[in-house]
């Protein structure tokens, strides 16, 4: 129902934001030391899926001349940033396709083992500086950890207009054993006070990476949902 009633408002919103785009989506994922190469597959690949996955894709293509477009950068260290899409509009299945085929060739970096989040915010937020014709413009953080180097991200300020939201990813420790529900809870705690920024800003929850691409479409559903009512006129 839900979904059924933010494609019909689609439908109904017509014309009158034809330009532009409904909304520019960045997305950081986490490759910092504490993601080994099958974590890293997971979220490259889940997050291909979770795109590409019926409720979603519907969403993406149903805005008619005002496409979503998105990209897609890894972070680690303070210095540690890599573009893995620049900014592509969902236009046509093709250009859906296209997103989820690099999503999942592309092959991981060189990177130092830090978790600088303060960094990754900003990374971010300068690539939506250039997305100010999008009706939303939103950042999306994902994580497994608080942040170790570079600057505090409570310090890094958000341009009015842009949203910034959280996923958090509960990790194995394997040799403390299954820490992911202590994870999920303390790391949401500090990604509210700390990362999310905007009156409608959340935070989506994965309870380890096997877990990620479910909760990747789950924030992906959310976040459609909000352009609607966000860019009915």
């Amino acid at each position: 129902m839900r979904l059924a009633a933010a494609l019909l408002a689609l439908a109904l919103a017509g014309p009158a934001h034809a330009a532009g785009c409904r909304q520019a989506l960045a997305m950081g994922l986490d490759v910092s030391g504490s993601v080994d190469a099958s974590e890293y597959r997971l979220q490259l690949d889940g997050l291909a899926a979770a795109l590409t996955s019926p409720k979603v894709r519907a969403l993406l293509l149903g805005g008619g001349a005002a496409p979503v477009r998105v990209a897609v950068y890894s972070w680690s260290g303070p210095s540690d940033q890599h573009l893995v899409l620049d900014w592509t509009p969902i236009d046509s299945a093709t250009a859906l396709e296209g997103v989820a085929d690099t999503l999942r060739a592309y092959a991981r970096q060189p990177d130092s083992e830090g978790t600088a989040l303060g960094a990754a915010m900003q990374t971010g937020l300068s690539l939506l500086a250039g997305q100010s014709d999008c009706w939303r413009r939103t950042l999306d953080i994902s994580g497994d950890g608080r942040s170790n180097l570079g600057p505090a991200p409570a310090s890094i300020p958000a341009p009015p207009g842009i949203t910034i939201n959280g996923l958090v990813v509960g990790a194995d420790h394997q040799a403390i054993g299954d820490t992911r529900q202590m994870d999920i809870k303390e790391l949401s705690s500090y990604y509210r006070v700390n990362v999310l920024r905007g009156p409608d800003a959340f935070v989506e929850t994965a309870l380890g990476y096997v877990a990620f691409e479910d909760a990747m479409t789950r924030k992906l559903l959310r976040e459609m949902a909000a352009i609607v009512v966000g860019g009915l006129p």
